[in-house]
């Protein structure tokens, strides 16, 4: 028994020895192609040259000469060479030489089209169909001819041919006359249109659905217009999931049925944001939302902001008006106090404001009306307090671009804005407030730019009415790096009795710009060197403060966090500060 068993042993090692031996060992071959000049047709020959599991060895064998040169064969027919002939050359370091002949091509004698249906009277289906590309006398490409019958299937679905079909194609090949002749007949049948829309599950919506909606029922049917239908479903704001699609099966009078499966978002949403920066230390976040007050698509937020130096509380109620993602009215109401020990200045501001927020579908630009109710109290050091009562209307435009929501390579933002009030008309002053901020970011390869500019202009008959709020600082991680946060501001706005000094009370005027240099030396890691200058002031005399300093990026699944050494020079004081960001810069 044990000797049958070790015969066995010994018979199958000796099988799988001389299967390892016979198999042969394929190197990847390289072929030099001659007497092809267009890079489409040597690209189509190597793909298919691949394909070709062949020994540098078995090259001498008639056998996979044949195979070689079927297989370039094969790869220049859809191009019109049907008369290839291809010859091995010599082989030299696993580099095989192919000779090949591509003779004369195909021409097109013949093209025969023709529409068959509705689509016959219908001016941009026939547009379309005779876009055709190939004419009489062209070279035969097979591949346009494949492509156009696909693309005129997809076409005639994606407007309302449901019922579209080939009714005849036929591609004649004459090789011994080099001719080709093609022949093209299109049954379109009738053309569908949009029916009415069928909600699936909760109905409470249909009012919203229906103002979003961008076509009308009887309407021919477009596939573009429903991808847009879905697009503002999604981007409503309203629902968690939402989906419309023609159901054709139940299409009555060639009116197809929209059928909108869709699920509400929760009823109340919560979210915690935590950050850091120095201008203000840790700081906390919270947001509630209810996105759906009634069938109006009302919706209502509130927000709570706390930091050492700032505590606010802003509440928001939207009302759409026409277009309901990008034209609705906003109510607004905020509490904010603020404590800057650095400026000696502490401010209780009550604010309310009526919002209209405009914005065509698919720009980047953004319109905003307003009228602000403000009423601030605001306290510098022991000075009396002062309490200023503004009415306040405005209008602002921002325009926004950017390739990424967090690690931002390409963007645009700019935002520009006026608010005025008028003595007498519920303002205590009258005041005109005007400014401006941009920012641009532009990448090339590791290479990395960024330009930030800031300005603001204040015109008043008495600017010691005007509120801290609306006064103009400089310095900060988002202005000029190297100075603490509001520290850019003129001296001798407010006189401090406690100190016996002066103290940066806020400026009429601010201008600043940034530029930053960044380079990508890991994956997730750059550097930067970055140089700001800028002031806030009432008169333009002295010279502006500027700092400069290398830094360095961290691309975390969070967001980049940034850190920077900053120098900072001024008329009264150089100094060194560390700056530290998280988050995107727009």
């Amino acid at each position: 028994m044990r000797r049958v068993e070790l015969h066995t042993i010994v018979f199958f090692l000796l099988l799988a020895l001389f299967t390892l031996s016979a198999s042969p060992v394929y190197a990847e071959l390289s072929f030099k192609i001659e007497g092809v000049e267009q890079d489409k047709l040597k690209n189509n020959i190597r793909v298919h040259l691949k394909s070709l599991k062949i020994s540098q060895k078995a090259l001498s064998d008639p056998f996979w000469q044949d195979e070689v040169a079927q297989t370039v064969a094969t790869a220049v027919e859809p191009f019109g060479y049907y008369n290839s002939q291809t010859v091995l050359g010599s082989i030299d370091d696993d580099e095989v030489i192919l000779q090949i002949s591509l003779d004369t091509p195909l021409h097109i004698a013949n093209v025969t089209r023709e529409i068959i249906g509705a689509g016959r009277n219908d001016e941009n289906f026939r547009k379309v169909f005779n876009s055709f590309a190939l004419k009489a006398g062209d070279t035969l490409q097979q591949p346009v001819y494949e492509r156009f019958k696909s693309d005129m299937f997809n076409y005639a679905l994606s407007h309302g041919y449901f019922d579209f079909h080939w009714q005849a194609t036929r591609l004649d090949l004459v090789r011994e006359e080099r001719e080709a002749n093609i022949l093209l007949i299109a049954q379109s049948g009738p053309q569908y249109k949009f029916g009415n829309i069928k909600l699936k599950g909760d109905t409470r919506a249909k009012d919203i659905i229906e103002r979003l909606r961008p076509f009308a029922p009887g309407e021919p049917y477009s596939s573009a217009k429903l991808t847009d239908f879905n697009r503002q479903l999604n981007q409503a704001g309203y629902f968690s999931r939402v989906i419309a699609r023609p159901v054709v099966s139940q299409a009555e009078d060639l009116q197809v049925p929209i059928e909108i499966t869709l699920t509400h978002k929760s009823r109340d949403n919560f979210n915690v944001g935590l950050g850091a920066a120095t201008d203000t230390g840790p700081r906390l976040r919270l947001k509630w939302q209810r996105p759906w007050i009634n069938d109006h698509g009302h919706s209502a937020s509130a927000e709570l902001f706390i930091s050492a130096p700032e505590q606010s509380l802003t509440a928001e109620y939207l009302v759409p008006i026409g277009d309901i993602k990008n034209d609705y009215l906003k109510y607004e109401a905020g509490y904010q106090f603020l404590d800057y020990s650095n400026t000696n200045t502490e401010s209780e501001t009550l604010s309310l404001s009526v919002h209209r927020v405009v914005q065509d579908d698919d720009s980047p630009w953004q319109s905003d009306y307003s009228v602000t109710y403000l009423r601030e109290q605001y306290t510098v050091e022991d000075s009396p307090s002062q309490t200023t009562q503004l009415v306040l209307p405005g209008y602002a435009i921002q325009y926004l671009v950017k390739d990424d929501t967090l690690n931002i390579t390409h963007g645009t933002y700019f935002r520009a804005g006026i608010q005025a009030g008028q003595e007498g008309f519920g303002s205590d002053i009258d005041i005109y407030k005007a400014v401006m901020e941009s920012r641009l970011i532009r990448s090339s390869g590791k290479h990395r730019f960024m330009v930030r500019a800031e300005a603001g202009a204040i015109e008043t008959n008495n600017f010691t009415e005007v509120p801290a709020s609306l006064r103009f600082y400089a310095g900060g991680d988002q202005s000029v790096r190297g100075f603490g946060y509001r520290d850019i501001a003129p001296e001798g706005t407010i006189f401090n009795p406690a100190t016996g000094e002066s103290e940066a009370a806020g400026a009429k005027y601010l201008a600043a710009v940034g530029l930053e240099y960044a380079y990508q030396v890991a994956d997730n890691w750059r550097i930067a060197a970055f140089t700001d200058i800028g002031t806030a002031t009432n008169e333009f005399e002295e010279d502006p403060a500027y700092g400069i300093g290398p830094g360095v990026h961290w691309l975390s699944p969070i967001g980049p966090v940034r850190l920077y050494i900053a120098r900072g020079y001024s008329d009264y004081e150089n100094t060194w500060r560390f700056h530290f960001m998280l988050g995107p810069e727009l």
